[in-house]
């Protein structure tokens, strides 16, 4: 339980930076003498780096172990934010989202396997309601700073600070690894054989969820990066304003995740799917409607709430679909199938 506790707080931290770059990016952009465009090549990095990692994360995992891979990569993402907090120029922010990237990939393909083989449906979509609440919690710490001048810096340097605090509860953590999988039922693991990226592209029904990955993130991305620049340039709302509807737009996400972990028991993991695509496409619809900013509110929440069962839903049939020893390898390339998503929509749906 102790360890399961720990790895929802690894998600808390996870969805921190996720959304803190689009709310932040109005006040930014001046800050930094870069153009509204500027934030698709940040995100285009940040993506690179994610699909990266995930392509060799079971790799990792296999030579370091899961305990190491996800204490090291979150080190990589707590120094890449302070640079964020400390950089003077645009052309820095592409360095460092390197190691944010790559650091954020390896944590998600990382844990999302982890829970998916140990763990019920509903500790899954707990866990990505966990991640709603750092992705809401960014923009609302954002809100806080974005009224002083260079504030964001300070918002950077916070979360910064969170992630390092993460990563030495992470390293005194590791005996906590070992112990689990040595278990009598979990020790297979420990010698599972390499399944390899080509192999598993190989298996019926991994091209169709690789595609479903790359569809749902680059909705959900591209939402969370434009929709505070949306609202500012179309709807005439003030950055402070965007920033907090943003932080509704993912606490649409988080509580529609709790809630999908709640009734996880009793309604299909398929049902619940599909049931997010329908609201997503209710909340596109509001979104886009001309002149009112009351129902682009509205629309942003519901495409929220829609988003909330299809990712931990779908990763967590990945074990019972393919089996559990492709299902670490299946998982890294649905991630880097996401991000790819990701790379290729957000930095040119403005």
């Amino acid at each position: 339980m102790l360890l399961l506790f720990i790895i929802y707080i690894a998600f808390i931290s996870l969805g921190l930076p996720d959304a803190i770059l689009g709310s932040s990016w109005p006040v930014m952009k001046n800050d930094l003498n870069a153009s509204l465009e500027f934030a698709g090549i940040i995100s285009f990095i940040i993506s690179a780096g994610t699909v990266i990692s995930s392509l060799y994360v079971t790799k990792m995992i296999h030579y370091l172990g899961i305990g190491k891979v996800v204490a090291l990569s979150v080190l990589l993402t707590a120094v890449a934010l302070l640079g964020f907090s400390m950089a003077n120029i645009a052309l820095a922010l592409v360095f460092l989202a390197i190691p944010l990237g790559i650091g954020a990939g390896a944590v998600d393909a990382a844990l999302n396997n982890f829970v998916a083989l140990h763990y019920k449906s509903k500790h899954m979509n707990y866990l990505h309601s966990f991640w709603g609440v750092g992705a809401t919690a960014g923009p609302l710490l954002m809100v806080n700073f974005l009224a002083v001048n260079q504030g964001w810096r300070d918002g950077y340097m916070i979360i910064a600070l969170v992630q390092f605090l993460l990563v030495a509860v992470l390293f005194l953590s590791l005996p906590l690894w070992k112990t689990f999988l040595l278990k009598p039922s979990k020790n297979q693991e420990i010698n599972t054989p390499l399944v390899s990226n080509i192999s598993a592209l190989n298996i019926s029904g991994v091209p169709l969820q690789l595609t479903v990955f790359f569809c749902y993130c680059s909705i959900e991305m591209s939402t969370g990066l434009w929709a505070a620049s949306y609202l500012t340039t179309e709807k005439s709302l003030l950055p402070s304003d965007a920033a907090f509807w943003v932080a509704m737009y993912y606490s649409g996400i988080t509580i529609g995740r709790f809630t999908c972990g709640v009734i996880a028991e009793k309604i299909a993991e398929e049902t619940l799917i599909r049931s997010g695509v329908i609201m997503i496409l209710l909340g596109c619809l509001l979104l886009a409607l001309p002149l009112s900013g009351e129902l682009a509110k509205i629309g942003l929440i519901l495409i929220g709430l829609g988003c909330a069962p299809i990712f931990p839903n779908t990763i967590h049939l990945t074990p019972n679909r393919f089996g559990p020893t492709a299902s670490q390898t299946i998982i890294g390339l649905s991630m880097a199938s996401a991000y790819v998503g990701l790379m290729l929509f957000p930095p040119y749906s403005v």
